[in-house]
């Protein structure tokens, strides 16, 4: 079901599951032309919902709010207790093949110089993210990526990615130009959240597709 340029994946009294477009914020930012958001465009549907997790404007999926603040809290700490789990899937530069799962183990801060920039740093926060290969496609210098990130840092999955040279193709913010023009949009989508619900404790699954593929790869490096 299409409503205001997302997509409803499922309601009932106490969470929505919604498919948030890439280039679209979860919440406000600062400045008047940064107010329109999903959690602005969902409110004007259901008023009682809140924000729970947030994805990054340029990164589509699968965005969970609660209904009334007791599903917030209680999903809050379920995220805090890393009791939701994640599944993404990217479309990265170079070929990264490995059929295993593999780890990527980095701890991340803010890097104050470049805001909203984060960095890899031994002082910074303990940051997980395991990742294997879907597809290799050579003749575009690419890869089709699975992750599934551990802790939920800022710009985590695109931190960790350029930090073993595969960084997301159409990655403004850590891909360098040649890496930024191989794709229209960040190839980075949340397909997976599996949780239990807030108030039933029955097991929940959601699934989304990636709206990206080969043919959203824009030619050879």
């Amino acid at each position: 079901m299409e409503a205001d340029d997302f997509t409803l994946v499922h309601e009932d009294d106490h969470l929505l599951v919604l498919d948030k477009p890439a280039g679209l914020l979860c919440v406000p930012g600062r400045g008047e032309d940064k107010q329109d958001c999903l959690s602005a465009r969902v409110q004007r549907r259901w008023p009682d919902a809140l924000v729970v997790h947030r994805l990054d404007m340029a990164t589509s999926g699968l965005v969970l709010m609660a209904r009334g603040a007791e599903m917030q809290r209680r999903l809050s700490e379920a995220f805090a207790g890393r009791q939701v789990w994640k599944r993404y899937e990217a479309i990265v530069d170079g070929i990264a093949d490995s059929r295993h799962w593999q780890t990527i183990d980095a701890p991340l801060m803010a890097d104050w110089p470049r805001r909203p920039l984060q960095k890899i740093d031994p002082e910074g926060k303990p940051s997980l993210t395991r990742w294997r290969t879907l597809e290799t496609w050579p003749q575009q210098d690419a890869s089709h990526l699975l992750l599934e990130p551990h802790t939920g840092r800022s710009h985590q999955l695109r931190v960790h990615l350029a930090s073993i040279g595969h960084t997301i193709l159409g990655d403004a913010l850590y891909g360098d130009a040649r890496v930024q023009a191989r794709a229209a949009r960040l190839l980075l989508h949340a397909t997976v959240l599996q949780l239990r619900h807030p108030a039933t404790g029955q097991a929940m699954r959601f699934e989304r597709p990636a709206p990206f593929g080969r043919e959203d790869v824009r030619g050879c490096p």
